[in-house]
């Protein structure tokens, strides 16, 4: 029985005993019994940790119920099952194997990930880095290359940038005055890039084609975009050094190990779904 449909009808009722004092609960501490099998505390909190995100932020007050229930509820449904089936003892294997191999993620993950190793991988990914450039800027779009010319010639009589966006441009940015706001090139269709980088500040840029018309761009200011700092990056390092030592570590693993195994020519690979091989 899934936990959802459980937790749903059990959330939200009943209220827990004054608590025990902590030093007297441990992981064995029985929380309940079904015809003398226990549930205890660790039971609760192993099936915790397994809970979908949604769950994992609610009150441990509001999971409490919810999660003993659904253990009652597996085990009363559990000892109906007189004989331990094929398929039973195949999912028993299929997950503990996999609670085993968890384990030693945790571990190797929790190993690989230090102030130095951080600071290394750091080091390595800045090293040769330069602080990109932004660029404050505003544009015009037209249609032909006829009308960028000709608000080129107004520009140079002395009307004002924005007010010619205003009446003239037709990208989204014309009733803002044309202002793209601080954007770095990358983010920019190449034509677009290419001229807006090539002025110095206060300039306009000849009539520059793109997929979207004509433009009339103007650079106000250039900046340098500092580098990450290391704590900004910190998630991003950490993921990737954990993912690193696990692989290295399972490749560490099977290299060593004595294994044997059919290949997909060796054997038919239809009987993967034939169900009926595990039942008894």
């Amino acid at each position: 029985m899934h936990f959802r449909q459980l937790f749903l009808a059990t959330a939200l009722t009943g209220v827990l005993a004054a608590p025990l004092a902590a030093q007297e609960v441990t992981a064995d501490t029985v929380v309940a019994t079904v015809n003398g099998t226990e549930v205890t505390l660790g039971h609760l909190i192993s099936l915790r940790e397994q809970l979908p995100a949604q769950y994992q932020q609610l009150p441990d007050n509001v999971l409490y119920d919810g999660i003993l229930d659904q253990l009652i509820q597996q085990i009363a449904l559990g000892q109906t099952v007189t004989e331990t089936t094929r398929r039973i003892e195949l999912q028993i294997e299929n997950d503990r194997r996999a609670a085993m191999a968890g384990a030693a993620v945790a571990r190797i993950t929790a190993e690989a990930v230090t102030d130095e190793a951080l600071q290394a991988a750091y080091d390595a990914r800045m090293a040769g880095m330069e602080p990109s450039k932004e660029y404050n800027t505003a544009h015009i779009l037209l249609e032909t290359e006829e009308e960028a010319k000709a608000v080129l010639e107004r520009l140079a009589a002395g009307e004002e940038f924005a007010e010619l966006a205003k009446e003239l441009s037709t990208g989204p940015s014309g009733p803002g005055g044309g202002e793209l706001g601080w954007v770095a090139p990358e983010l920019l269709v190449e034509p677009f890039a290419v001229a807006m980088t090539s002025l110095e500040p206060g300039a306009l840029s000849d009539p520059i084609q793109t997929e979207f018309g004509w433009h009339v761009i103007r650079v106000s200011e250039v900046r340098d975009t500092p580098l990450p700092t290391l704590d900004e990056m910190r998630a991003e390092l950490s993921q990737e050094l954990q993912t690193t030592a696990v692989e290295a570590e399972v490749q560490r693993l099977v290299e060593e190990a004595e294994v044997t195994r059919m290949t997909a020519e060796e054997i038919d690979t239809g009987l993967l779904s034939d169900t009926a091989l595990i039942e008894d």
